[in-house]
């Protein structure tokens, strides 16, 4: 057994910048001593856009390419997860990763399922064991309150799913050999039918990619203040998140959602209004450069986390600092 194999993503028919920070972790393990070398598998359709470019650190890049595997494949994740489990088969590497997307968070417990062998969820760091040489991987427990090392028992393939937003993606070109696989035979055991796919319509930056994040909390009171915030989104070019108390409440659908349960972002600013700043919505922000907290209470836990605070009713801060961006903006 040898090498790493990074599971790859596609978005827009390229290769997914949640993939080039997966290649970053794996790349860590690499120079820590996990030898054999680093392989990107892509699955899906067409993959015709994707390239050895896209993918800085990756040795090779393996394309999985047949109709079974088009966005994703059937319910569960079933094609994907069978064409992995067969290139596993060929190529044995010691690391499977997974980003912890909603493919990742499904199809890497299902692999290690398939494959008996054990898989680290949610991980936010990821490093070799000096004294086993295996890999040890951090996770947050607790509700996000405490950090823990866990490792892998046995000499099996280790799996772990890592969280988006932990490493940042190695800079420049990637130079891989490309390289096909047939998994035609594998996903022909798939048995489960797509019935219906229902397509969420958005508009806007990606809360995963966005550079600016203004996200609402159980604060503001209700859905209508969200209006106020992605009118400050709008101007800034950036997106509007909340907290699970607001997703939970109905304010706004659960996409919106940020933190342990939801999603994790790491943009430039993010701008918190209303909410308390609990360990579980913080877990979240883990990649976030600058947190700005707008929130009445002085006492409120986001302020420990943020770099700037304003103790205020956001009635009156934010349509102030709404006006004064759109100001500076032009």
């Amino acid at each position: 057994m040898s090498g790493i194999l990074v599971i790859g993503e596609v978005q827009d028919g390229a290769i997914a910048p949640v993939s080039a920070e997966l290649l970053a972790a794996a790349r860590k393990l690499a120079d820590e001593g996990v030898g054999g070398g680093i392989s990107l598998a892509v699955m899906g359709d067409d993959l015709s856009g994707v390239s050895a470019a896209q993918a800085p650190g990756a040795d090779s890049i393996v394309l999985i390419s047949n109709p079974a595997l088009k966005d994703g494949g059937t319910g569960g994740y079933d094609a994907p997860v069978l064409a992995v489990a067969a290139l596993n088969e060929s190529k044995s590497p010691d690391v499977i990763l997974f980003a912890k997307t909603d493919f990742g968070a499904v199809a890497g417990p299902r692999l290690a399922f398939k494959l008996g062998v054990p898989v680290a969820q949610d991980c936010i760091d990821i490093a070799v064991d000096s004294e086993t040489g295996r890999v040890a991987v951090t996770r947050p427990v607790f509700g996000g309150n405490a950090l823990a090392v866990y490792g892998f028992n046995g000499d099996g393939t280790q799996i772990a799913t890592i969280r988006p937003g932990v490493f940042d993606p190695i800079e420049g070109e990637g130079s891989g050999s490309v390289e096909e696989f047939d998994a035609s035979e594998a996903v022909s055991e798939v048995r489960s039918t797509l019935v219906e796919t229902v397509v969420q319509q958005s508009e806007g930056v990606r809360l995963e990619d966005a550079d600016f994040i203004i996200s609402g909390g159980r604060g503001l009171g209700g859905p209508e203040p969200f209006e106020q915030l992605q009118e400050l989104a709008d101007v800034l070019g950036g997106a509007v998140g909340a907290s699970r108390a607001a997703c939970d409440a109905g304010w706004v659908d659960h996409s919106y959602q940020i933190g342990l349960t939801g999603k994790s972002v790491k943009p430039t600013v993010y701008l918190s209004v209303g909410i308390s700043g609990a360990s579980q919505h913080m877990a979240g922000l883990s990649g976030a450069r600058n947190i700005v907290a707008i929130n009445k209470d002085g006492d409120a836990n986001i302020f420990k986390s943020a770099r700037f605070g304003v103790v205020g009713d956001w009635e009156k801060v934010l349509p102030a600092f709404t006006a004064t961006v759109r100001d500076l903006a032009g």
